[in-house]
């Protein structure tokens, strides 16, 4: 008699054990972008955002001729539409300078172009995170994480970009 309540016993183990199991998150569904623009209107208001610096504090580091040379032949080839070409001239100059925040910002606009955001978005932080944090190129890196974030479809993480893009506008020193 034991041996036959053993036996239900095991067998109904079997049965609710696996029901007793957690089953693993299912992944959200992607949200759809929160833009219709095209990848070269995103890096034209990225680029546009930047203003024109007048009367506000701009830190602009000094430049290795080489790297200054690589940045110039990567706006050229972009220029003609060969975006692989330019982002293989950028990923040349930041083997040199690899901690170049204005470098960083262009990379991370050829990879929009390239419709590679996560990169973009990583670029981009890393380059506000090393860098100066007011002036032109601090707007350029915000509002490339807002136009990354408007085509993951996080609206509100756009926002919460471009309010930070806004306080990165700092008036210049009082010259006399």
């Amino acid at each position: 008699m034991t041996s036959i309540l053993f036996r239900a016993a095991c067998c109904a183990a079997t049965f609710v054990l696996p029901a007793c199991t957690t089953q693993p998150p299912v992944a959200p569904a992607s949200a759809p972008p929160a833009t219709t623009l095209s990848p070269q209107a995103m890096v034209a208001a990225i680029r546009g955002a930047s203003g024109d610096g007048d009367g506000e504090l701009a830190v602009q580091p000094l430049r290795d001729p080489m790297v200054e040379d690589l940045r110039e032949r990567a706006g050229a080839l972009e220029g003609q539409g060969d975006v692989a070409g330019a982002t293989a001239a950028l990923d040349q100059a930041l083997e040199i300078v690899h901690d170049d925040p204005a470098l960083l910002q262009e990379r991370a606009e050829l990879a929009v172009l390239q419709r590679d955001f996560p990169r973009a978005a990583a670029l981009a932080e890393r380059a506000h995170a090393i860098g100066s944090q007011v002036g032109p190129l601090c707007r350029r890196h915000w509002i490339t994480l807002e136009q990354v974030r408007l085509a993951s479809g996080d609206a509100d993480g756009a926002a919460a970009a471009r309010a930070q893009a806004d306080g990165c506008r700092v008036a210049g020193p009082q010259r006399y």
